[in-house]
Order: structure tokens, then sequence, then C-alpha cells
């Protein structure tokens, strides 16, 4: 396995280039061919190769680069427009949380108010790249049942309710590994790191927080610029 990766790392192996089989790899390294199929299973696993049935094993194409905003003046949605993406996005659900302490103080709410999560599923040319997870009090905004459906971008959820001009606070950047069911929405393997980004939308005139976010992106499709403007 570090003899392949150091291979993909160098570019020795092209994005896209076919594997040898695994009776060539067995013959290359001298080994069984139960050993060079975990290997392989682990490579898949974490994302830097793909199957196809019938024709073998690759290795990933090279990553998308992404510009990300990190500074919560910008909303994804218009960001990724302005840069020119195909963007398409879902939303995916709408539902209260339980009581979650570090949400709730985030926003600055009381232990018996309302939160709502409100997802939405991104997609850069037809790939899922991230889950966008908004948490949003319905004592701020009290339709927030009912329009949280239809909901793709918040920023312009916001505009709607008299808002104009927002901001951040701090923004705190993780790795974290998916669930099952983030698997199925993004279309990754259980250990496909995810980038975990969580911060805030404030607005900048009142000063009142609007939502708390927590944003995982795909590491394995993508090359994330983070760049402050």
């Amino acid at each position: 396995m570090d003899d392949m990766m150091d291979r993909i790392v160098k570019r020795k192996l092209s994005p896209g280039e076919k594997l040898p089989s695994e009776n060539e790899l067995a013959d290359e390294y001298r080994v069984p061919r139960m050993t060079v199929r975990n290997a392989l299973t682990k490579f898949e696993e974490r994302g830097y190769i793909y199957s196809k049935q019938g024709k073998g094993r690759y290795v990933k194409e090279a990553s998308i680069p992404i510009q990300l905003s990190l500074t919560g003046r910008i909303s994804f949605t218009d960001k990724m427009n302005q840069m020119g993406y195909d963007l398409m996005t879902s939303n995916i659900y709408c539902e209260k949380m339980d009581y979650e302490m570090e949400v709730y103080q985030k926003l600055n709410a009381d232990e018996h108010d309302s939160v709502y999560r409100i997802g939405r599923l991104r997609y850069i040319n037809g790939e899922p790249i991230a889950i966008h997870n908004s948490y949003v009090n319905e004592s701020s905004f009290p339709e927030i049942k009912e329009d949280g459906p239809e909901i793709e971008s918040m920023f312009a959820y916001y505009r709607k309710q008299g808002f104009s001009d927002f901001t951040s606070r701090k923004t705190m950047l993780s790795i974290t590994f998916p669930t099952s069911k983030e698997q199925q929405l993004l279309s990754c393997k259980s250990m496909v790191p995810l980038i975990k980004v969580e911060s805030d939308c404030i607005d900048i005139e009142s000063k009142q927080v609007l939502e708390h976010t927590k944003i995982l992106y795909r590491s394995d499709k993508f090359k994330y610029d983070i760049t402050m403007d």
C-alpha cells in the first residue's frame, strides 16, 4: 500500500489510469492475490481509486478546484455562480432538532425555543460536493417550519426577511468521516474524510445571529482554495 500510494502521489500512476489486475499486482509484489485485493479495497474506501464493473480499477480523476469563501459575507450559492460553476442545490430536510447546548448557545436560544435544521445537498457538475446544515431559531423566524422545506439559499431567504449585509464570527475547520446517511447523500465510502466547516451568520446592522452553520465537504473529488479575498 505504501509503494502504491507513493506511485499515485508522484503521478507514476496518472489520474484516470487503469490499474494492473489483481494477478499482475500479486506477481509484481510477490504476495497472495487476497493481500492485493484487501489493499485495493482499502484504497477504494479511502477514495484513491474506483471500480468500473467488468472493466477493472482506476486511479481517481484529478480533483476539481473549488474556491470557498470562509468569511460569511457571501453565500455559497452566490460564490459558486460568480465563479461560473454548474451548481445545483437540493433541499433534503427541514426538521426540528433535539436540544443541543452548543448549537443553542451559538443562536442565543433558550432551552425551550424550537430550533430547526435545514439541510441542502450541493452538486457541482452533477457531483455531490457538500451538505449544508443551517440551524435557525423559530423565535427569530416564526415561519421557518413552513418556509424551510423550500429554501435552497439561506442568504436569499434572509434578504426576503429584510436583512441585507452579513458577516460571521469564528470559523472552525476539522475533519470527520461520513455516517451511512451521509455516504448515501455524498456518494462516498465510509473512510473518505469530510472537511467540516462550522460558522455562523450575523446581520451586520443589528448584530443578530441569524443561523449557526455546519457544512460537510467531500475531500476526495475536490481541491478547496480558502485564500481570503
